[in-house]
């Protein structure tokens, strides 16, 4: 899987945000992270709805997997965290796990936005998190 996820990074970067693969286009961002455990800055391409200037959604759904991403733990111990987006460059955001109604409306627009979110949740038992991504001003 790194290797996969280090080619999109590679595309994300040489075609300022759009990403061929997989059909992804303009809808991916990269969130750095840092490792729960290990404190070691890590970076995710994760797809994202953006729901208004200062605010992208993104989903934990690591393909239907019974597990969470590892990005999962590590925005929970660390919520400060930067993105690189396809239009606005990169973004210091606080990542807010989202519960509750507010989960499943952002849950239901990503199976909206794309129907393989609907069949990884019918491939878990678990609930999909999903996380607001909320712009900060820069440290």
């Amino acid at each position: 899987m790194s290797d996969w996820n280090q080619r999109i990074i590679d595309e994300f970067r040489a075609n300022g945000g759009q990403v061929e693969t997989a059909g992804f286009g303009r809808r991916l961002v990269l969130v750095h992270h840092v490792g729960a455990k290990s404190g070691t800055e890590r970076i995710a391409p994760v797809m994202v709805i953006r729901t208004d200037p200062d605010t992208w959604l993104i989903a934990a759904s690591k393909g239907g997997a019974p597990d969470n991403p590892s990005w999962f733990h590590n925005l929970l111990a660390h919520p400060d965290v930067t993105i690189e987006t396809p239009d606005d460059g990169v973004v210091p955001v606080r990542a807010e796990r989202l519960e509750g109604e507010a989960r499943d409306d952002a849950w239901a627009r990503f199976k909206e936005t794309s129907p393989g979110f609907g069949e990884y949740e019918q491939r878990t038992h678990r609930v999909i998190p999903v996380f607001a991504l909320r712009r900060r001003a820069a440290e």
